[in-house]
């Protein structure tokens, strides 16, 4: 049993059976005020029944905070397309066509949106007389041998009263970084990652693309709280996998109210265009874990669709949290009481004093008080740590909202002092020093490259491309291309084996 309690480890014990289940809160000025859940998920991988069926469309996290390298501006980086298997190709991981993948801004705490950035997206084939990716190795992102290629319109939105007042084009066919397939296919992915980021006017940058999944945390909450038995802990589930990365950067002063009130509120959402033409929401994030560890599964495709503004529908799958009760029955850890009137300030307002607008609306937002700077050695427990540039004061990437989130289930707002946690404390990557930040992407193969003849290389190229008919030869170098060749030639080689010594 990994030791995570400074009370001993019957105690320490109950973190690692929510591991991936209290994130949702923000922290009161005395610790974290958690809300508590009634289903554990990786943050809003795969949360709702609806969105759990069409991954493209499926926010898995979003993050917000005041970039530590360029001060007077804000980063924020919203994730889609949970459980990427880097090398799950051969279409890998394409944003939907069919989206509009949006980042909110209330900048006023009405709970109403006062900015929309709008993310929409283009694929192009080059040939499609093959399956393959990439026909070669990928050296930029306009090499002809990148088969498959997405770029994108970004548009800012002003609103007031949730209508639109004006509109501007802000980046026009932008390219996307691509999958990484791996080390034949895309022998330097950095340089890939490095010219789809796109300065903006202003100062600001834009990223769309690929990258590590950065939530960290142990998920195997899901066999019925660890079923008691508490020997695997500590495993970091998202290791491996990849998400799809929209990051933005730009200046604070374009979206705060003003320097009097420097409190914004973000969340993001896709919207899926119908077969009559409509765009209708089919997700939503603010704070990680909401949708998972609040509400039960009748409301969970409601809250997918639905605003800040009506948050107050859910009000009861906070006071009367389920989680808690399952713990005590499990566990015998007793249950705060209810109704958890502690825990709704938090939830819908922001903290007092740190992130709470002055004249705000009850709504589920990511707030961040932007005139707080970021420090240099940024603690993983945010707030709870006297680090109030972290968690819940936006969300930086380094920030574990779960164990900040498990030392609150259990008692910390009312004097049960615990130093609870889910044996994750960071992620398995290394996050970037600059704009995006997300770390690269875990490339599809994994494995030292092949040491294969150059002529028996060419060969196999020669071989899947046939007499040069298609419009864009096939490289033999290509990951799909030499894969395919490989078993080819190795099952021809075992079926002559055993049919050698045959008369017939």
């Amino acid at each position: 049993m990994t030791p995570i309690s400074r009370s001993g480890t019957g105690r320490g014990s109950v973190a690692t059976l929510i591991c991936g289940a209290l994130a949702a809160g923000t922290l009161a000025a005395a610790g974290v005020a958690t809300l508590a859940p009634g289903e554990a998920a990786a943050s809003s991988h795969r949360e709702a029944p609806l969105i759990s069926g069409t991954p493209q469309y499926d926010n898995t996290d979003l993050y917000a905070f005041v970039s530590p390298d360029h001060p007077d501006t804000t980063t924020i980086v919203a994730n889609w397309i949970p459980f990427e298997e880097p090398a799950g190709g051969p279409n890998f991981f394409p944003f939907a066509e069919d989206a509009q993948y949006d980042i909110h801004v209330d900048n006023d705490g009405d709970a109403q949106g006062d900015l929309l950035f709008r993310y929409t997206f283009k694929t192009r084939v080059k040939n499609k007389k093959t399956f393959l990716y990439n026909t070669g190795a990928v050296e930029s992102l306009d090499d002809p041998d990148l088969n498959v290629t997405q770029t994108y319109d970004l548009e800012l939105v002003k609103l007031k009263g949730r209508k639109e007042v004006h509109r501007t084009k802000l980046a026009d066919d932008v390219p996307v970084a691509p999958s990484n397939v791996g080390k034949a296919s895309m022998p330097d992915y950095r340089k890939l990652r490095d010219q789809a980021v796109y300065h903006l006017p202003n100062g600001a940058q834009s990223f769309a693309g690929q990258a590590d999944d950065p939530f960290f945390l142990d998920l195997r909450v899901f066999d019925l709280l660890y079923g008691g038995d508490l020997s695997e802990v500590g495993n970091d589930t998202l290791k491996g996998y990849n998400v799809n990365s929209i990051a933005l950067q730009v200046p604070t002063d374009l979206i705060t109210e003003s320097s009097h009130q420097p409190v914004v509120g973000i969340w993001s959402t896709t919207q899926r265009r119908n077969a009559q033409g409509y765009y209708t929401q089919v997700s939503r994030l603010g704070n990680p874990l909401v949708n998972e560890v609040v509400n039960p599964l009748k409301d969970k495709d409601q809250f997918n669709a639905s605003a800040p503004r009506d948050d107050a529908r859910f009000l009861k799958n906070v006071t009367n949290p389920e989680l808690p009760k399952l713990i005590e029955a499990i566990y015998k850890i007793k249950a705060p009481a209810e109704p958890r009137n502690d825990l709704v300030d938090v939830f819908l307002k922001g903290v007092k004093g740190l992130n709470q607008p002055p004249y705000g609306t009850p709504a589920e937002e990511l707030r961040l008080n932007t005139s707080i700077k970021p420090t240099m050695h940024p603690k993983r427990l945010g707030v709870l740590d006297g680090d109030n540039a972290g968690f819940p004061n936006g969300r930086r990437l380094t920030d574990d909202v779960v164990d900040a989130s498990l030392q609150v289930v259990e008692g910390e707002l009312v004097g049960s002092k615990n130093d609870l946690g889910d044996a994750v404390d960071k992620n398995d990557k290394d996050f970037e020093k600059s704009f995006p930040y997300v770390a690269l992407p875990t490339e599809g193969s994994r494995g030292a490259t092949a040491k294969t003849d150059a002529a028996v290389r060419s060969q196999l190229g020669d071989a899947l491309t046939g007499s040069s008919t298609s419009d864009t030869p096939l490289i033999a170098a290509s990951a799909g291309a030499g894969a395919a060749g490989i078993l080819l030639v190795g099952g021809g080689l075992l079926w002559w084996r055993r049919t050698r010594g045959r008369a017939y």
